[in-house]
């Protein structure tokens, strides 16, 4: 059976663009088909500031994987695409790959948490992935994305660009 993950790809630095689709043709060779994929927006750093505003995009994926195994994934993607990570902080990047749910499952372990801690408090996040899955149900807080969207408190503009 194949598994349905939902990665958030994004970055600030370098060429946004052509980061965001030498992403996904490494998560194509390494990690699964690209069954959907959201429009691409544009939104101001989160949690910091710079100078250059953030390209978002969620895609969903199917994959043989496991959660750890598409986890050390992203990391290898991360790494062979610039990421340099400078300490648990926000910081700008050239891309980073976010693990927002792995099917149905509820992962609490050191390195890996799935669904992502945050996914509900950030609009650059939940406006991609409603999307493209706006009846999917958080399977924490027994909510459609649609309606989490709905009740987000987080008032940050979210340009949607292509």
């Amino acid at each position: 059976m194949k598994n349905q993950v939902y990665l958030l790809t994004g970055g600030n630095l370098g060429d946004r663009y052509g980061l965001l689709e030498r992403a996904r043709k490494k998560i194509v060779e390494k990690i699964g088909k690209i069954v959907k994929e959201s429009s691409i927006y544009e939104t101001a750093p989160w949690g910091f500031n710079s100078e250059q505003d953030f390209l978002n995009q969620v895609l969903y994926v199917s994959t043989d994987l496991s959660p750890k195994k598409v986890l050390n994934k992203c990391f290898e993607i991360e790494n062979e695409l610039g990421r340099v990570r400078q300490s648990e902080q926000y910081s700008s990047r050239t891309i980073d790959i976010d693990i927002l749910f792995y099917n149905n499952e509820i992962i609490h372990e050191q390195e890996l948490i799935i669904p992502h801690e945050r996914l509900h408090k950030r609009r650059f996040t939940l406006e991609p992935l409603v999307e493209i899955a706006p009846d999917l149900i958080h399977p924490v807080i027994k909510k459609s994305l649609s309606d989490i969207l709905k009740e987000c408190n987080d008032n940050s503009e979210v340009l949607k660009l292509r």
